[in-house]
Formats: C-alpha cells, structure tokens, sequence
C-alpha cells in the first residue's frame, strides 16, 4: 500500500509487460499440474476424514500439519545458507511475503486452534496462497528441493485453512472479513515501510514477480496494487459468503 511514496525498481520478467493466453498456458506443465493435483487429492482426504471421522487424531494430525510447514520454512534457509547464498537472496528469504507469514499463522493456527488464526489462515491461504500455487514464482523444477519445498508449504497452507474451517468446522466469525481486512492493510503498511527502508520487493510492492502472476493482467505499477487490494477484498467476501449463509437463523414454520 505504501509503494506509492517511492518509484519502483527496475526488474525484469520473463513474459514481459504484456500477458497472453499463451504465456499462462505455459504454467501448465507436468511438474507443475502434478503437484496441483497432488496438493488438492490430500488437501480433500484430510477434509473428508475430518468432516466424517472427527475424533482426537484430529488434533494429532493438525499439529503434525504444522511441524511439516514450519519444517518446510526452515529448510528453506537452511537450504539457503547450505547453497552459500548471497545477500540479497537471504534478505529476499525473511518470511515477510504474504505466503510466507501465512505458514506460521496456519502452523499456530493448527497447533492452538485460535479463531483469529484459523480466520487468518482461512481467508490469507484462499485468496492469496493458493493464486501462488496456480501461478507459481518458481524458477526450479522437480525433484529440487526449492521445487518440493515451495509446493509443500503453500500446499500445506491450503490444507490447513480447508481442514480447519471445512473439516473441522471452525467458521469463520461474523465480522471475520473486517478483522481481516484491517490486519491485511496493517501488515501490507509494515512491509511497505520494510520494503522502503532495505530495498527489497516483499508483496511484489515495488515491481511483479519475473513469472507470470494475476498481476500482470492488472497494469502497472503503482495501478495493480490497487486493483490487487480490491480483488483481494472481493476474495474475501466471496469467501465468508457461505458461512453468511449458515450463519442465517433457521426460520421454523409452525
């Protein structure tokens, strides 16, 4: 939100300023529709035997849930230092991305069960995790670690906001998109001001990503953060919209 008090850097995309109908069906790879559809095969079983078998392994499976994200994070570093990164790699390494903070969220989030977590997972992991997914920034491919790595934490994202609000049953609240949007706003102003002050990109708030991203169908900068924070509110608002359903009183005939 912030990244209009400062120009944007320069730096360079691989499908250019334009986006066409190609450049997105090349994110259509095996590598990449194999992990898509693996994530979304164990993401369904863990909601289904959630939703139909509920018992104590459910707070078992949860917390093993969050070992493997935040694992998956801090291999991630350790990956980083092992392969003698340099300095901007490692600055562009702090869990500052949304994704990112969206894994320690949905890890506290399985691990305690608070609402505001499950909220922040929820509504964090549909409307921004899972576009990452579908139009990863991920220049590896498989079997790399950086490739399992990526798929495993913004996956296990997913299944975490669908295990604990589809199969679990914790809904969100009645004024959970508010909350959300305000401690969205909170913490885009924070990394913009981090953005501003070390000079990295976190948010893609100074340029896109070099990958094909929604972004690039937005227009340029400073125009697609804005259209992004408004498709982002509309995200979550389609997102409660069943729970303002269920949440309706049940009106008996008599």
């Amino acid at each position: 939100m912030l990244a209009v008090l400062w120009p944007p850097f320069t730096k360079p995309t691989y499908f250019g300023n334009s986006v066409t109908f190609a450049t997105v069906a090349s994110l259509l790879t095996a590598e990449h529709v194999g992990a898509v559809v693996a994530i979304a095969v164990v993401t369904t079983m863990l909601v289904a035997i959630g939703r139909r078998r509920p018992g104590p392994w459910t707070r078992t499976a949860a917390r093993a849930l969050a070992v493997v994200l935040v694992a998956a994070e801090v291999g991630w570093w350790i990956y980083l230092v092992a392969s003698h990164a340099n300095k901007a790699e490692l600055l562009y390494a702090l869990p500052f991305q949304l994704c990112d903070a969206a894994i320690f969220v949905s890890a506290f989030a399985l691990w305690f069960r608070s609402q505001l977590l499950v909220e922040i997972t929820y509504f964090w992991g549909l409307a921004g995790t899972i576009q990452a997914i579908f139009t990863p920034d991920l220049p590896q491919h498989f079997p790399s670690f950086p490739f399992i790595q990526y798929y495993v934490a913004h996956g296990g994202v997913v299944a975490a906001a669908l295990l604990l609000v589809v199969g679990l049953g914790q809904w969100p609240r009645r004024n959970a998109v508010t909350w959300i949007v305000a401690i969205t706003i909170a913490y885009a102003a924070f990394v913009g001001l981090l953005d501003a002050v070390t000079g990295a990109d976190y948010l893609y708030l100074r340029a896109k990503p070099s990958s094909a991203t929604l972004l690039d169908l937005m227009g340029p900068w400073p125009w697609y953060i804005a259209w992004a924070a408004l498709i982002g509110i509309a995200l979550f608002l389609i997102l409660d919209a069943p729970f303002r359903v269920l949440r309706q009183p049940t009106v008996h005939q008599g």
